[in-house]
């Protein structure tokens, strides 16, 4: 578990565009990062 403060450890996804994207693109800056679970599901 990253308890908050902690730095994230190295990752890379593909974003919403098709481009990847990884930790190391953002070096220097804050990083907010968000999550929506049930983001287009039914119900």
């Amino acid at each position: 578990m990253i308890a908050t403060g902690d730095q994230a450890p190295a990752f890379s996804f593909t974003n919403q565009d098709g481009a990847n994207v990884s930790l190391g693109d953002f070096s220097g800056q804050y990083v907010l990062m968000w999550w929506y679970p049930k983001a287009d599901t039914p119900g």
